[in-house]
């Protein structure tokens, strides 16, 4: 087995008391990992160390950025329904590598149940996924339909500035990703859907009596 984490680390948005989206959607290319994988990768691909990168016919390593596991691990633990979204023109490559590419959940504190934790497949992590070639408005109407959540109750991760139109078009909010999403960019996003939904950081005062 991979090595565990010492327990999750989750956004500090997850554990403040505030609301939190009741979905939250992510982008795939240079969002969760830093390569288009319908120009960067030649198939075959072969998953290495534990899963946690895949090398490609030529030799060259694929992974997700750093912080991906933390963030989905901590959607999961607070039962956060989570989609993907992609316009790649590789749809079935992308989800080959969303099956070599796991995870370690990190919901548990006990050493001894962590041991006997296997990993996941990151492609099993999503409860809604839609990866073909179009536009953002369609993928989150998809997911609206399939999941019957209110466009104004998600939050969409994405690292191109164009796709904010799905906050003007749809009511969905949007955070832009620069460098490969981050627990901070969790934060900044959730802060952003807060905001549109009227919900401001309150400071609760301890009863001094």
């Amino acid at each position: 087995m991979p090595p565990l984490e010492d327990g999750p680390v989750a956004p500090a948005t997850f554990a403040d008391g505030l609301p939190l989206p009741k979905l939250i959607v992510f982008d795939l290319d240079y969002t969760l990992w830093p390569f288009w994988v319908d120009t960067n990768i030649s198939k075959p691909i072969q998953a290495r160390d534990y899963n946690t990168r895949v090398v490609d016919r030529r030799g060259e390593s694929y992974a997700l950025y750093p912080d991906v596991s933390s963030i989905i691990n901590a959607c999961v633990n607070r039962s956060i329904p989570i989609a993907l979204v992609s316009s790649t023109h590789t749809p079935n490559l992308a989800r080959d590598m969303l099956k070599a590419l796991h995870i370690t959940p990190t919901f548990s504190n006990n050493t001894a149940v962590k041991k006997k934790i296997r990993s996941i497949r990151v492609l099993d992590c999503f409860d809604f996924i839609q990866i073909f070639p179009c536009n953002n408005i369609e993928h989150l109407s998809c997911i609206h339909q399939a999941s019957g959540t209110a466009y104004k109750d998600m939050l969409l991760f994405d690292d191109e500035m164009r796709n904010r139109n799905v906050t003007t078009e749809l009511g969905v909010a949007f955070c832009l990703v620069r460098n490969g999403i981050t627990r901070a960019d969790v934060d900044q996003g959730v802060w952003t859907w807060r905001k549109r939904n009227g919900i401001e950081q309150t400071v609760v005062e301890e009863d001094a009596s």
